[in-house]
């Protein structure tokens, strides 16, 4: 696996955990890092002594605060929003499908592609300051891919889901693990501990029923997604927008956008 000071990829026994490493930018994913989170999902399927795979974010900011947003300076064509959610799905997918346990440590907020892929994970452990959330009616005005909000209703219900992205709001630790969606609460200083115990119990359990039961649960969730051609509308719609060049250009700027609905 390729090094970058970007991601931290470390194995201890029977866990491997991959560090997202730009605590200055709170984590925001660039390309080089979501190759990472797939080389490391690789690397642990290959990995006969690997049972847990924990993901985290350097800094005590952010798990990941989404997608580096100066990436899409360059989006022009009608093509690119799409190629980007395709892009993403691919990622998560992957990480979806990663046969061994997967646990988000979340430290911090988990916003937009950082949220996707805290809940693509099997469990989640999170400190109380921890919040989570996709933004984007409040800040870009683009749209999620129909598998991720697949994801987000599966654990969250439509309702919530709705309420989450209409008001583009965050929602706490402990809004999430009433909702039965974060599975553990643990103050920053135990938050580790808390995580390691957890892949402890995991670890300690029979593999084979564990493999099945995850991928068996990924099947079932599966089959209520929509196929790429019948999101395609939807997110051309947004990506190509006026109101997206100003999110991102308002983004930027670190001021309010101004939406015109176009």
């Amino acid at each position: 696996m390729p090094t970058t000071t970007d991601t931290i990829f470390e194995t201890s026994g029977p866990i491997a955990t991959l560090t997202f490493n730009r605590p200055d930018a709170r984590n925001a994913m660039t390309w080089a890092m979501y190759e990472a989170l797939v080389q490391a999902c690789d690397r642990v399927d290959a990995d006969p002594a690997v049972h847990v795979l924990v993901l985290r974010g350097a800094g005590g900011r952010a798990f990941v605060s989404g997608t580096d947003i100066a990436q899409f300076q360059s989006f022009g064509k009608p093509g690119d929003g799409v190629r980007y959610e395709a892009k993403l799905d691919s990622v998560l997918d992957r990480l979806e499908r990663v046969t061994k346990v997967t646990i988000a440590e979340v430290h911090g907020v988990a916003v937009g592609g950082g949220c996707a892929i805290a809940l693509c994970c099997d469990l989640r452990v999170a400190t109380p300051d921890s919040t989570f959330g996709v933004p984007i009616a409040r800040t870009l005005g683009n749209t999620l891919s129909a598998a991720t909000c697949g994801r987000m209703i599966a654990l969250l219900g439509p309702s919530r889901l709705k309420e989450l992205l209409f008001t583009g709001r965050l929602m706490t630790a402990a809004e999430l693990h009433s909702a039965g969606v974060v599975n553990r609460i643990a103050v920053a200083a135990a938050l580790e501990h808390n995580v390691r115990e957890l892949a402890g119990e995991i670890v300690a359990n029979a593999p084979l029923t564990i493999r099945s039961i995850k991928e068996m649960t990924r099947r079932l969730l599966a089959k209520s997604r929509l196929s790429s051609d019948e999101e395609r509308d939807l997110i051309e719609l947004c990506y190509t927008s006026e109101d997206f060049k100003e999110g991102v250009t308002a983004f930027l700027e670190k001021r309010k956008p101004v939406w015109k609905g176009r």
